[in-house]
């Protein structure tokens, strides 16, 4: 499994910043290695951001993604103690979620 997706979330009076860093090596297919040979596509392609279970964001990405992906969110009605949870699917079928609570 891969490593875990870093969530951060700061509350400014009605709207909360979110910032979600996914570990991911996002190889658009283009790359070689250092024998000549052709690194395979490996991309996110799916993503959700859900707030108490409730889905908030429904993504799509694509190659032109770079590594380790970092996507910034502003969103209303978060509070603490709720729970922000995130979850990616890659092309070659691999899944990572993980979940905050809101401090």
């Amino acid at each position: 499994m891969s490593d875990q997706i870093k969530i951060r979330a700061q509350i400014q009076g009605e709207i909360t910043d979110l910032r979600i860093l996914m570990q991911h090596p996002m190889e658009t297919g283009q790359r070689k290695d250092e024998k000549g040979q052709t690194l395979p596509m490996h991309f996110i392609q799916t993503f959700s951001v859900l707030h108490n279970g409730k889905l908030l964001i429904d993504g799509q990405l694509n190659t032109s993604v770079s590594k380790n992906p970092l996507f910034t969110f502003k969103a209303r009605g978060i509070k603490s103690g709720d729970k922000i949870s995130v979850n990616w699917t890659d092309n070659n079928g691999a899944k990572r979620q993980d979940e905050i609570a809101i401090a």
